[in-house]
């Protein structure tokens, strides 16, 4: 038995690791009497069919509205913590968050034909968890950890949303990951530093805020998400909280540095609600205290009300929407996706507390509908980001959530999938050559690439 070869010690070496040849794209469906979909698309530069899509697995049932998943296992398995270190990066696992199902989508042996080898049905996650909407996918020492968007009740807000376990190899449920939550109630996202054994986590918002579309008086009343919350990772106890403030709507990625020596990371929230720019935050620990400050912001654009969806007309301006954002393995540059604006920022983060703008891309927007560099329309706006392994290519679809797509882009959001080649110095620009459509009925949400990526990777060792 040997570890998984795609299992890498640290980032320095996951970088050095082969170009990936293979993604996965989720597919949501935009009729409610069809299923969602995952798609298997070409990323190899020497095949026929670079740049399209090879094969679509459509799921069995109707309404799971997939949004965040990933690999049950991966390089966190090479810690010495872990006791799966012999497991396999073959297993996607896939929640759906409206429908809290989660399917394990077996890779192999085809990688180009994935099959569904288990169906974990709604039920069975909140009997054993006792939490609803399972939402981000992490591989970890302990097993898959998932997060969730809801707790107990049919409108998932009669108890706090969480995290719980999954085994690795099983795919058994193991409960409920918290000992002590603290003053944790709302969930998003998380992820952790492991060798200096502690979990950082988000909030969006409870169900009813966001399964129908943003609710605006909410929004202006401050009632999303607005802390950051930190956890001692072995003991599963929560540790501190931290409150931006309630203006700051919807703290949403977060994105640790890749180097376990570093000890900060840092958190896109999506909307200020006194003046409608999103920002980014950097976090850290010294003292013995975490501490989080606001290093950069994205101000929004004006823009004619008759160009705008009812939501945003009173406003005359478009806000940047910061919905997701990534880092590369180096630690250099972190992608902010502006899915509102219809931009895709890049920062030097070399220091992690003044992130500097080293380059931009523009494609779709609200109200600026920016075209491919092929000519061709763009839908939406950049909306899920990820990053190879090397640095060197940056991918991107562009739907954010079923409701919200309509409320946002009452014309339509159909699925697109663009890559960006970015420049070792800073700067980064669009392939006017690759453009995948997946058609009018899905939207296009995470990509995970063969082999791993950016927001998937977490190392236990430093590098040389």
């Amino acid at each position: 038995m040997r570890p998984d070869p795609t299992f890498y010690p640290s980032a320095k070496l996951a970088m050095e690791a082969a170009r990936e040849t293979i993604g996965y794209v989720a597919l949501l469906s935009k009729d409610k009497n069809a299923a969602d979909a995952l798609a298997v698309v070409d990323l190899d530069p020497a095949s026929s069919r670079f740049g399209t899509m090879l094969n679509t697995l459509v799921l069995p049932h109707i309404g799971d509205e997939l949004h965040h998943y990933g690999w049950s296992a991966c390089s966190a398995s090479l810690c010495p913590t872990s006791g799966h270190a012999f497991s396999e990066r073959r297993y996607l696992v896939v929640p759906g968050i409206r429908s809290s199902r989660i399917y394990i989508i077996d890779t192999k042996p085809d990688p180009r034909a994935p099959k569904i080898v288990k169906v974990i049905e709604p039920d069975e996650v909140r009997r054993k968890t006792g939490y609803s909407r399972p939402h981000t996918v992490h591989c970890g020492p302990e097993g898959v950890y998932i997060s969730t968007l809801g707790g107990k009740g049919v409108n998932g807000d009669e108890s706090p949303a969480g995290v719980f376990i999954l085994d690795c190899d099983s795919f058994e449920i193991r409960g409920q990951w918290e000992i002590d939550r603290g003053d944790q109630f709302a969930h998003y996202d998380f992820w952790w530093n492991m060798p200096h054994d502690y979990m950082v986590s988000s909030e969006w918002a409870l169900p009813p805020l966001f399964e129908n579309g943003v609710v605006p008086e909410a929004l202006m009343g401050g009632k999303y998400g607005h802390k950051l919350h930190f956890w001692d990772l072995r003991g599963r106890r929560h540790i501190q909280s931290i409150d931006l403030g309630a203006n700051h709507q919807m703290a949403l990625e977060i994105r640790p540095a890749h180097e376990p020596t570093k000890d900060y990371g840092f958190l896109g929230v999506v909307i200020d609600n006194t003046n409608l720019e999103g920002s980014i935050w950097t976090w850290w620990r010294e003292g013995g205290k975490f501490h989080a400050k606001k290093t950069a912001i994205v101000p929004p654009q004006p823009a004619d009300p008759a160009l705008l969806p009812e939501l945003l007309k009173p406003f005359a301006a478009v806000p940047p929407l910061i919905t997701d954002i990534d880092l590369s393995l180096d630690d250099r540059f972190l992608y902010v996706a502006c899915w509102g604006t219809g931009e895709l920022r890049q920062y030097d983060v070399s220091d992690p507390m003044a992130p500097k703008l080293a380059g931009t891309v523009k494609l779709g927007g609200i109200a600026a509908n920016t075209e491919h560099p092929s000519g061709a329309a763009f839908h939406g706006g950049p909306q899920m980001v990820e990053i190879s392994r090397d640095g060197k290519r940056v991918y991107f679809t562009n739907s954010l959530y079923s409701t919200w797509d309509t409320q946002f882009y009452p014309r339509g959001v159909p699925g697109q999938m663009v890559m960006c080649h970015a420049d070792a110095a800073g700067g980064f620009r669009l392939d006017p050559n690759f453009r995948i459509e997946f058609g009018a009925g899905y939207g296009a949400h995470q990509v995970r690439l063969e082999g791993g990526d950016c927001s998937t990777e977490s190392f236990c060792f430093a590098s040389a």
